[in-house]
């Protein structure tokens, strides 16, 4: 089942963040509970997510971010797309950007974004396998020091 994630999902999308970011920091539970809350409470933060068998399998997170520009469209940029090791090669990644993407039609999004660790070629072709195109656009990342 893909779907829209729920404040009752908050384990599992930190289980699957852990294996996309294992150095992360475990976050104190009522903090998790609250920045979470906000989330879900966000119309322009939309958390997707793949559930087999009771479990949560894969996400990915769409920001729908307002704009002047585009004939004041918004855009879109989905990040954190994970899939749990135990459901990989199933198609589930391509399943949450399929129903992210979908979403970001239905909000009249001009364009949606992706950014992808330079080296994970794999990720690379399953972004290419729901039509995001490389070398139309380039990305920069800055983080604080």
């Amino acid at each position: 089942m893909i779907r829209l994630a729920t404040r009752e999902d908050l384990k599992g999308v930190l289980a699957l963040y852990k294996e996309l970011r294992p150095h992360d920091s475990e976050l104190e539970a009522q903090f998790a509970r609250t920045k979470w809350g906000e989330l879900i409470d966000d119309p322009t933060m939309l958390i997707v997510v793949a559930e087999r068998d009771g479990e949560l399998a894969s996400t990915c997170a769409l920001g729908l971010n307002r704009s002047i520009a585009n004939g004041a469209r918004p855009f879109g940029i989905i990040e954190h797309v994970v899939t749990s090791q135990n459901f990989r090669k199933q198609g589930l990644s391509r399943k949450v950007l399929e129903y992210a993407l979908k979403l970001a039609w239905q909000h009249d999004c001009a364009k949606v974004m992706v950014l992808s660790g330079e080296a994970l070629t794999s990720a690379h072709r399953v972004y290419e396998s729901v039509g995001f195109k490389g070398g139309i656009e380039k990305g920069f990342v800055i983080k604080p020091a």
